[in-house]
């Protein structure tokens, strides 16, 4: 790598931002931003971060500045960042504004299918000057992709309908516009509230029964055990009176990174059995 060249890059609201050389001191907004860095090679150039960005083991070492929606301006200028990396769709604007306002560079990542997961991965290695292991993390990640593809591979067979729940109370889900849904029609489903306008809308139990899910999927964390506990109540909803109610660690395949191909291949796995099981 010639240190001496400009790094040039743009981000996914299509700014272009150029850097004299690789970054040393980088804060993410985001959870997926955070393990996306260390996937392209970050070591020590992470200073600062937010709530939950807990993976690899040593995210949970870096500095935390706040949360996805609110963060302390005054702790954020004391880590001296070249660069603040943020999350288009999650973080709010008026906290990107305030960001903007200290003079600090921003780079929006927003990965919005799969493939992008390796873009970002690539370009953050860019940011860092690890180009060369950011490469090898991509290759290995699009590689593994391509081998679920054609193990999971369903063609003239019966989509299986699913309600993804994101949250319990509200009763959140998600629409065509997340990633989780190029999940579920990667693995052979369909999202029964693709059609909704918001990312993640609100839904209420009675529209639920009126989809008729064929499987009912949790995007569970640690502490949300109860989740699957409060469907059994709804026995009018046939996934839940065949017991086609299941979770999926939601850090598996909310985050928009490689590790949402562990999250794929737990989806494909319970949509197989669901679709063995109304043979």
């Amino acid at each position: 790598m010639n240190v001496n060249s400009e790094i040039v890059v743009t981000d996914d609201s299509g700014n272009k931002l150029v850097f004299e050389k690789p970054l040393e001191r980088i804060i993410s907004l985001a959870p997926h931003a955070t393990e996306l860095l260390f996937a392209a090679g970050a070591t020590n150039q992470i200073v600062g971060t937010v709530n939950y960005s807990d993976y690899p083991q040593a995210a949970k070492k870096i500095p935390i500045i706040g949360s996805y929606v609110k963060v302390d301006y005054e702790k954020i200028v004391a880590l001296q960042p070249q660069l603040v990396i943020y999350w288009g769709s999650g973080n709010p604007s008026d906290m990107i504004n305030g960001i903007k306002n200290l003079k600090i560079k921003l780079f929006n990542n927003e990965p919005d299918d799969f493939e992008d997961i390796a873009k970002s991965i690539k370009v953050m290695g860019k940011l860092l000057g690890t180009e060369k292991a950011a490469e090898n993390q991509a290759t290995a990640y699009l590689d593994r992709l391509e081998k679920l593809r054609k193990k999971y591979a369903i063609t003239g067979q019966k989509k299986i309908r699913v309600f993804y729940q994101v949250w319990n109370k509200p009763l959140m889900t998600i629409n065509k516009e997340h990633l989780v849904n190029d999940v579920i029609e990667f693995c052979g489903g369909v999202n029964v509230f693709a059609n909704l306008d918001n990312i993640a809308p609100t839904v209420d139990i009675e529209s639920v029964i009126q989809k008729k899910p064929d499987v009912i999927i949790t995007g569970m964390a640690k502490g949300r055990e109860d989740w699957l506990k409060e469907w059994s109540r709804w026995k009018n909803i046939n996934a839940v009176k065949k017991n086609q109610v299941y979770a999926i660690n939601a850090e598996l395949i909310v985050r928009q990174t490689p590790r949402i191909l562990d999250g794929t291949e737990k989806m494909c796995e319970i949509l197989l059995q669901v679709r063995d099981s109304m043979r």
